[in-house]
């Protein structure tokens, strides 16, 4: 039996007023600028993509050279149970507010999903677009896998992938700025910028956050497509989406924090920002699942012993990347299994009743 989906408007998402002519128009005009444009902007992404695995990868080529096996095994071996226990913790904790994710963006929509069905869709969506790449065709693909068999539209399914999308960059902005802003000195040892060029980074970075915010609280409530169709949710949800972003992004900084060696010497705030600006590369490489670019981020951000690091690394990648994703293939499946099953039992049934008419 297919799940129904409900309409519904919040409050706070009733339209309650018609954008300007003018502004409407201005967004249009900027939508035909970035249409015309798409092939250069399409090469100067991918441009900036080479650049930033190409530089990834002479740094973590340059690590993998020097790793001493005997070091690395050790280093390994010196994990605790301790702290394996606590990283699955805490990247349980991160996928826990993934769902969120997916629930506000469903909210926005003014629809209503179970919470189950909203949890299945967007835990597996993220724990295979994490370990695939390319979140919006992966991750959207998985939505409507799920979705679409309880009446989302491929639309709504394309929407609820953009609003979640954006809820993950507006916490690890919200992260990166506090980073740079109340902790510049530290960060200053891994960029070797000056404190208050950090904290002029952190400033903008917050700012830019703050005008996000007054431009949603403006133009979000008409409900009107402006740039590229795109509707921004209001104010409240768009501080419910930050909320939930900085509780996913510092519990899965703490699952790889906790791995770490001792005697590393970062603060918990300037590990998270610079997990959060080592994630930012990582996608923006559009490698799986930031493979390479975000490991030789934190390798030369976190510095001290390189196999130590790598240790710590590879044990995350097992425990917030492959073991969600292991998970998700056989939720995946069991839910595929589940409705065919379903659909086989209608199916006999409805003929049963037309033999015996």
């Amino acid at each position: 039996m297919s799940q129904q989906i409900e309409e519904r408007a919040p409050d706070e998402e009733r339209p309650r007023d018609i954008a300007p002519p003018a502004q409407a128009e201005g967004f249009a005009r900027w939508e035909r600028a970035i249409a015309s444009r798409r092939p250069l902007l399409r090469r100067i992404g991918f441009a900036l993509s080479l650049t930033i695995i190409a530089i990834s990868a002479i740094i973590f080529a340059r690590v993998l050279i020097g790793i001493n096996l005997g070091q690395f095994q050790a280093a390994f071996a010196a994990t605790s149970g301790k702290q394996i226990a606590m990283a699955f913790g805490f990247s349980g904790v991160s996928y826990l507010a993934l769902t969120g994710y997916d629930a506000l963006a469903l909210r926005h929509l003014r629809v209503h999903v179970r919470y189950r069905l909203t949890a299945l869709a967007s835990f597996t969506s993220y724990a295979v677009s994490f370990t695939l790449g390319f979140p919006l065709v992966t991750g959207g693909a998985v939505r409507y896998w799920i979705y679409g068999p309880a009446g989302l539209s491929p639309g709504k399914v394309a929407s609820l992938t953009v609003v979640a999308g954006i809820t993950f960059w507006l916490g690890m902005g919200f992260i990166l700025g506090v980073g740079f802003l109340f902790d510049a000195t530290a960060i200053g040892a891994i960029n070797h910028f000056h404190a208050l060029a950090n904290q002029a980074i952190g400033v903008a970075v917050l700012a830019g956050l703050a005008a996000y915010l007054v431009w949603v609280a403006r133009v979000g409530r008409t409900r009107r497509p402006l740039l590229l169709n795109f509707v921004p949710p209001g104010p409240l949800l768009t501080l419910a989406q930050m909320t939930l972003g900085v509780i996913d992004v510092c519990s899965a900084a703490g699952a790889l924090y906790v791995l770490l060696p001792k005697g590393h010497g970062l603060g918990p705030v300037t590990f998270s920002a610079l997990y959060s600006f080592a994630a930012m590369l990582g996608i923006a490489s559009h490698a799986p699942g930031g493979l390479g670019v975000f490991e030789a981020t934190m390798i030369d951000g976190v510095g001290g012993s390189s196999e130590s690091m790598l240790a710590s690394l590879l044990l995350f990648r097992a425990i917030y990347y492959l073991a969600p994703f292991i998970l998700a293939m056989a939720l995946l499946g069991a839910y595929e299994a589940g409705r065919r099953w379903r659909s086989l039992r209608e199916a006999l049934a409805a003929s049963s009743l037309d033999d015996e008419e």
